[in-house]
């Protein structure tokens, strides 16, 4: 048998508890793993707590989409991959247990650079972050202004904006601008004047705003502060972006990803990986938690907590 975290019905972090499941036997198409990490994203916590509708519970809800581990099977049609060898996924369901059987599309190697616990952090936040800059068109030229620059998404955002030439601007307490300079972003503090302080650092404009941080403040100012509202997205207020004329890419948004968007969030994990063991791009890992402690887990999440936390079974 193997261990995995669940919940029967909707609420705080004392709702997750440990069950036992059979060890996952890899259908045609599937990896099965053993979860060395498990990436612990705040959408978990919004579904379990019943903030991002989901549909009715009717049998225990497994929790968790990201993670890496070891290859233990695999199922009829999978090639590419051998037993023992070290992954990362995402796009899975149920990624908070100690094995787990995923589509062999969401499975990617893991070089010898990159630790599981990395591996684990890095599904939802780059996915994210890397398809909304792909679908923005993000590049040389830009200036780039990011509301939540020190979360992991907004920390993604930075990395490859950067990377691919944009000049970005990032809010954050300013207990964290070390932060977000070290990656290569002027950080500024939200608050009171946001919208002029960002002028004064953007003498020439901005011209592309994502929105990770959620909050009316970060959508007004990229209202106020880009000229073409199609440059403007998102990540946390999806269901006012219409009404705002401004874009989504999920975050409660009722329309859904495209393909393309989608193909885009699975492409930036090994993009990711490959950075990772190449010293060019960076993590910075919060606490991590046994398995049995995923209602502690929950509980910093959603109190926030410098860092990605994680699971390790």
């Amino acid at each position: 048998m193997s261990l995995a975290i669940a919940y029967t019905q909707f609420g705080g972090p004392e709702v997750l508890h440990e069950i036992e499941i059979p060890a996952p036997a890899p259908r045609a198409g599937q990896v099965a793993i053993r979860v060395e990490a498990a990436g612990v994203n705040p959408i978990d916590w919004k579904i379990r707590k019943g903030v991002r509708p989901s549909g009715e519970i009717t049998t225990p809800r497994r929790v968790g989409s990201d993670g890496a581990g070891i290859v233990t099977a695999l199922g009829e049609g999978v090639d590419g991959f051998r037993v023992g060898e070290p992954v990362v996924f995402s796009g899975a369901s149920g990624a908070y247990a100690s094995d787990i059987a995923v589509a062999a599309e969401g499975v990617h190697p893991r070089p010898a650079a990159v630790s599981a616990v990395e591996g684990a952090a890095i599904g939802v936040p780059v996915g994210t972050a890397y398809q909304t800059l792909r679908s923005l068109a993000v590049g040389p030229g830009d200036t780039l202004l990011v509301h939540g620059g020190s979360g992991s998404v907004g920390q993604a955002l930075i990395q490859y904006a950067v990377l691919w030439g944009a000049t970005v601007i990032a809010t954050s307490s300013p207990r964290r601008f070390e932060r977000v300079r070290a990656l290569g972003a002027i950080p500024i503090a939200y608050g009171e004047g946001l919208a002029n302080r960002v002028r004064d650092a953007a003498p020439d404009g901005v011209t592309v705003a994502i929105d990770a941080a959620g909050t009316d403040e970060a959508l007004q100012t990229s209202i106020d502060l880009v000229p073409d509202l199609a440059r403007v997205a998102t990540l946390v207020r999806g269901r006012d972006a219409a009404a705002l004329g401004i874009r989504a890419f999920s975050g409660g948004s009722p329309v859904p990803l495209t393909a393309q968007q989608q193909a885009w969030r699975v492409e930036a994990v090994p993009v990711t990986l490959a950075l990772l063991a190449a010293g060019r791009f960076s993590l910075e890992l919060g606490p991590s938690f046994t398995l049995d402690d995923a209602a502690d887990a929950h509980r910093v999440v959603e109190s926030g907590v410098d860092g990605k936390v994680t699971l390790v079974p």
